[in-house]
């Protein structure tokens, strides 16, 4: 094989053939292919993009590139799956319900990127929690209790994670073709039969615009389906906070108030919808309506509750623990008007600042760390009245709340609140 024929190839817009992407993987994960070729590989495709077919031999290299999970007959193997978002904190409520309702929870789940929080952060700020479990761990934990929600492991898609570490650092990220391989290859290694996406668009996601989210959902539907996974997506709106609660345990605080019964409707609303799309997909529900009965059902019994505490308990966490949060710091608006505009972006930076997120791999996380923000687009505000409260050490407050305030515009008339859900693909 010649590694530069290929990467020519891709460069000049040709189609490359199963083979070819099969052993530039192969290669790239035994060593024989340095990262300065695949380097030149995946910027070939970030420009030139990839077809339908060569994106399902990539996912598929990436998968055997490493261990896939045999799951022994029984219940259907789910998950969903978020591209990144602020305050997203569905998969720590939907993850307990679903496994009440006649489905297994398998989740390999990860920790923050850029600007977006991390499941696995926020569970972190659990005491006790360990995510970092064996697979013949994981898979106790889910035949035990219904779902566990982990770490990757260095067997699940190994070539991915050293691409994805590459093009982290040679700004090759944003590609459709490259992020629909690497988010499908850890799921498929998952061992899923059905897989529901949420793919985020606006100021606080990857994908900027609306377009752009659904070329990724699209073809992140189409992959999985050629590898045998049933898959669906959701195109849902990122231009405010999901929630009230922006954080690592706050964010745990607001998900246990939705399975108490409460939380905020519009997480409620993406989590009935992810599951409702998940139990029809899986076959275990006959229609939507009772789809929707069953998670809520698993809400007002308590049994969703008690599946998270159980989840918790068997990785060694306690959610009973008290989560504490720093110091409370309002901040207020320095307009009067019609919230226009959210810049929620800015939202998920004030987190880092004031040392909930990492600005370098290895930075601990400082899990008091929280925003709660008190205001939608479409709401009416006046000068000086509170629209966040921020919860961090004094010293780090004055800019979090410059960041805060500044993430908010207003208009002197009404403005209409985005719709959520934008889309769906099936």
């Amino acid at each position: 094989m010649n590694v530069t024929q290929i990467i020519r190839k891709k460069r000049d817009g040709h189609q490359l053939e199963d083979r070819e992407i099969e052993a530039l993987i192969h290669g790239y994960s035994d060593g024989t292919i340095p990262d300065y070729q695949l380097s030149a590989f995946a910027m070939a495709v970030y420009f030139q993009g990839m077809t339908l077919d060569e994106t399902v031999a990539l996912t598929r290299s990436f998968v055997e590139s490493g261990q896939v999970i045999r799951w022994r007959s029984g219940k259907p193997k789910v998950d969903k799956h978020s591209t990144g978002g602020i305050g997203d904190k569905t998969s720590l409520a939907l993850t307990p319900m679903l496994a009440c309702c006649g489905v297994d929870v398998p989740r390999v789940s990860g920790h923050g990127l850029g600007a977006t929080g991390g499941t696995l952060d926020k569970l972190e700020s659990i005491d006790g929690y360990r995510c970092n479990l064996s697979i013949d761990e994981f898979q106790s934990v889910v035949y035990y209790n219904g779902c566990a929600v982990v770490s990757a492991s260095s067997e699940l898609a190994p070539a991915d994670k050293k691409m994805y570490a590459l093009r982290d650092v040679t700004a090759t990220v944003p590609s459709v073709p490259l992020i629909a391989s690497s988010i499908l290859s850890k799921k498929i290694a998952e061992g899923l039969d059905v897989l529901v996406l949420d793919v985020k668009w606006g100021s606080g996601a990857f994908m900027k615009s609306v377009e752009d989210a659904n070329a990724l959902a699209r073809q992140l539907v189409d992959v999985g389906k050629h590898l045998g996974v049933q898959t669906e997506a959701l195109v849902t709106d990122m231009n405010q906070p999901l929630g009230r609660m922006i954080g690592n345990g706050v964010e745990v605080d607001e998900a246990v108030d939705v399975l108490n019964g409460g939380g905020p409707p519009d997480v409620i609303e993406l989590v009935l919808a992810i599951g409702i799309r998940i139990l029809l997909a899986a076959g275990v529900q006959p229609d939507a309506a009772s789809a929707r009965h069953a998670l809520q059902q698993s809400i007002e019994l308590g049994t969703a509750l008690e599946k998270l505490r159980e989840m918790i308990d068997n990785q060694g966490g306690n959610l009973d623990a008290e989560r504490h949060r720093g110091l409370g710091h309002t901040v207020t608006s320095t307009e009067e008007g019609f919230v226009n505009r959210i810049e929620t972006d800015r939202l998920g930076l004030a987190i880092i600042e004031m040392g909930g997120g990492r600005k370098h791999i290895g930075d601990k996380i400082d899990h008091t760390v929280g925003i709660e923000f008190k205001v939608k687009i479409g709401d009416a505000v006046a000068k000086g009245q509170p629209i966040a409260e921020i919860f961090c050490h004094t010293n780090k407050a004055k800019h979090a709340s410059s960041l805060v305030s500044a993430s908010i515009g207003t208009l002197p008339v009404p403005t209409e609140a985005p719709k959520l859900i934008v889309d769906r693909f099936e």
